[in-house]
């Protein structure tokens, strides 16, 4: 890039993410017990492919090679999830020491390479037991989160500075519930709304969970995009201001306002809400943000056959359709390349939650490029994503110029992994796996980011 990247906080965050389904492998090993996801990709069709995840990276057995390419980088922190199935096979219960022996030899790992440990609890991969007794449709499953919950801590808190109880709750509820793209593949489409109250109280009997174990700094990682009104008709206004309640604000109000945005919608929710609500809004220490584009918009047109993006399929019969946004390049997912979106999510948190909103960290950024090792040379030299995520890490200075209280930045991801229901088609990683060999090579964006980090920018 032409200029340098204007200088952050000395104390600002530098990390890098990852999920354990989507690069540990040994999905059989040391007494692991199946997921939703391990269910979900033997289904035919339900993986681009057919892939599934049985060595995905090896990263279970490969950790060690994984965290020196971290400490290589300078990372102060590593973004990890804990799968849920290989610390309790059945999801509650007996506890498979061997699976919690693995998690605790890579904090230590970590740790005596100079990087925080970042353990997510719940990333997607609901253990299979589970999921057959209803899953995050079951009011049960959130019970079983903060027992969970507790077993880890009691084990790693020690050790772990930060803390994230789920990740993306609206994904799991939106498209494993709702649509049916990922694990479980339920097609309920309002009907899953059951799924997003559960996860939510789960995070909130999380946070307890955590804090009476002796865990600190704890936080959640929920999606956010800016939502731009397709139109300018009534209709297309209403259909984004839907959209972006059901995907924003459905699961950002209840933790950080203790309420529902809608009544209309909290009388749709099981159980005793108003007393979980006060579960749910248990404080927490930070607030993160998951951020990859914006969205657009607007009312469905008549005899529509529905609309799509990043290979999902949303029926045409909501109440709201997504349009392509023209202009800006896209990754190799068909995502809109917008730095500047995430400066304009930021200020909207500020103004929508004020006081109320607590120190941020950026959870995730990042995209998806297929670039490969040179043939002759073995080098990856992945300019665009370098593109992608200079201009992120500025649009994300300037936020924080004007007032956003962001405490650090995760690039998505260290490796290239099983990206869910794309399987391998998509390339997200700083550094480059041969899926045959599964050598590693550090992509160019590895060495711009290791200079960024470097430079105290």
């Amino acid at each position: 890039m032409t200029a340098p990247v204007p200088e952050f906080p000395a104390d600002f965050l530098w990390g890098v993410s990852a999920s354990a389904f989507q690069i540990e492998g040994s999905l059989t090993a040391d007494g692991r017990g199946p997921s939703s996801w391990d269910a979900f990709t033997g289904e035919p069709g339900r993986v681009k492919d057919g892939a599934h995840a049985g060595v995905a990276t090896d990263h279970y057995r490969r950790y060690r090679e994984d965290v020196a390419l971290m400490a290589g980088l300078g990372v102060g922190a590593y973004r990890f999830s804990v799968s849920w199935s290989r610390v309790l096979p059945d999801g509650h219960g007996r506890v498979n020491e061997k699976g919690l022996d693995f998690y605790d030899r890579l904090v230590d790992e970590l740790c005596a390479s100079g990087i925080a440990p970042a353990p997510t609890l719940f990333h997607w991969d609901t253990p299979l037991a589970l999921e057959k007794n209803g899953g995050w449709l079951d009011r049960d499953t959130a019970e079983r989160f903060a027992a969970y919950a507790s077993v880890v801590a009691e084990r790693l808190a020690d050790r772990v500075p930060l803390w994230i109880t789920i990740n993306e709750p609206a994904e799991v509820t939106l498209l494993g519930y709702g649509l049916g793209e990922h694990a479980p593949g339920r097609r309920l489409v309002f009907d899953a709304l059951p799924a997003a109250h559960h996860q939510l109280l789960a995070h909130g009997l999380g946070v307890q969970a955590l804090r009476a174990a002796g865990a600190r700094q704890i936080g959640i990682a929920a999606s956010h995009s800016p939502v731009w009104t397709a139109g300018d008709t009534d209709e297309d206004r209403s259909a984004a201001e839907l959209y972006d309640l059901l995907t924003n604000r459905l699961f950002a109000d209840p933790v950080l306002t203790g309420a529902y945005p809608d009544e209309g919608l909290a009388s749709l929710l099981p159980g005793p809400v108003a007393e979980d609500l006060k579960t749910i809004s248990t404080p927490l220490d930070w607030y993160g943000v998951n951020y990859y584009n914006p969205m657009l918009v607007g009312a469905p047109r008549p005899a529509a056959d529905g609309s799509s993006f990043g290979g999902i399929e949303i029926p045409s019969d909501l109440p709201f359709a997504v349009r392509q946004i023209e202009g800006p390049e896209r990754t190799d997912f068909g995502w809109p390349v917008v730095p500047d979106g995430l400066r304009e999510l930021l200020a909207g948190l500020r103004e929508r939650y004020g006081d109320r909103l607590p120190p941020l960290y950026i959870t995730e950024n990042g995209c998806s490029y297929d670039d490969g090792p040179d043939p002759e040379t073995g080098r990856v030299d992945d300019t665009r994503r370098i593109a992608y995520h200079d201009g992120h890490v500025r649009a994300l200075h300037r936020a924080m110029a004007e007032g956003a209280d962001v405490r650090g930045y995760f690039i998505w991801s260290i490796l290239d992994n099983f990206e869910w229901a794309e399987g391998y088609r998509q390339r997200f990683g700083l550094v480059h796996v041969d899926y045959e060999t599964l050598a590693r090579t550090p992509k160019a964006s590895y060495a711009w980011y290791r200079d960024l980090i470097k430079s105290g920018r």
